[in-house]
């Protein structure tokens, strides 16, 4: 503990004009801690069967003392924690901060956003809902598409040929078990990395960053005030606008009309959309899905792409790539709600 309080009253962050950016890497930890709490007192009554898993969500919501209360701080959780994982990336891409030596830094942060995606899809089936139900059969057949392996990846993720109840207790296994272990392994590695690089400065702003500000107490009390108000948030969109639970889901059922995916899937759905279903003699939704791959690959690969930033010199053409992706998205995500 000695050794702890020795590092923490010894390390200095950046002072420049960005550097409030820096409290969303906190904030998207603190989240993380928040989601494994409250998580955990859910996982002690839900029922992860086909037959029991609606009515048990039912039953936490209904009978247990302050049950409503805990699945939407869950909820809402889980909604501020993709959100602000995604202004932390942006942020990153758009600062590039990602330049040599962070380039594993930005690979572990990337990781961790596909992780957690991955546990608003999963925790969001265990609802065990017509929509849930509809989003998780698009979702898995979208991964179908792609070429090779798709087939492969479908059946791992779906435990079967179709989305049954297989799937639901496949999917229970990696919200509760195989998702947080990978996440604790792989936010410890990215927190460690980033102890061991330190924080990134713009290149426009190395020369008129100030004096270096201790992370003990400065910056610390700083993170405790944003962590709080952020719990203050949540708390009030949970007692505010508890989400809603829809009707049990019938596999042999046709989806509902007009469903749509959690906004973090808007921008895809509506891209899909953009595809006629057949485009030079090849299914449009598997070249969408190539498409989309690509894009995602090429955001995964941008700290080797990106030479000029990694030498020091000013890279405009990955700053309005990143400006594009960031359009995109949000463009996407917005015309998703309202169409």
């Amino acid at each position: 503990m000695e050794a702890l309080g020795a590092l923490a009253r010894m390390k200095t962050v950046p002072s420049h004009r960005f550097d409030a950016w820096y409290f969303a890497g906190g904030l998207t930890l603190f989240l993380f801690v928040f989601q494994f709490i409250t998580g955990m007192a859910l996982a002690l009554y839900y029922v992860p069967h086909a037959e029991h898993a609606h009515k048990s969500i039912i039953d936490i919501v209904t009978k247990l003392n302050m049950g409503w209360l805990f699945r939407s701080l869950h909820h809402w959780g889980a909604q501020l924690a993709i959100l602000v994982l995604f202004v932390h990336v942006f942020s990153t891409l758009l600062l590039k901060a990602y330049r040599k030596p962070r380039e594993l830094v930005w690979f572990t942060g990337f990781v961790m956003l596909a992780i957690s995606i991955f546990f608003g899809l999963s925790g969001y089936f265990l609802l065990w809902d017509e929509r849930a139900f509809a989003a998780v059969r698009v979702a898995t057949g979208g991964a179908g598409n792609l070429p090779l392996a798709g087939w492969l990846i479908k059946g791992f993720l779906r435990g079967g040929l179709d989305v049954t109840g297989e799937t639901l207790t496949r999917f229970y296994a990696f919200h509760v078990a195989i998702l947080p272990l990978v996440t604790i392994a792989v936010t410890g590695l990215h927190v460690l990395l980033v102890q061991l690089h330190g924080m990134s400065v713009p290149l426009s702003q190395e020369e008129k960053q100030g004096r270096p500000e201790p992370f003990f107490p400065n910056l610390f009390y700083k993170d405790l005030i944003v962590w709080l108000v952020c719990l203050g948030v949540v708390v009030t969109l949970a007692v505010l606008f508890p989400p809603e639970i829809g009707r049990k889901a019938d596999p042999l059922a046709p989806a509902p009309e007009n469903i749509k995916p959690e906004w973090y899937f808007l921008f895809l759905f509506q891209t899909l959309k953009l595809f006629p279903g057949e485009m030079l003699g090849m299914n449009g939704e598997t070249i969408a899905i190539v498409l989309i791959s690509a894009a995602i690959l090429f955001f995964l690969l941008i700290p080797f792409f990106d030479r000029r930033s990694a030498m020091g010199q000013r890279s405009p053409l990955f700053t309005w790539i990143g400006v594009f992706y960031l359009v995109y998205f949000t463009v996407m995500t917005v015309i998703g709600f309202l169409t």
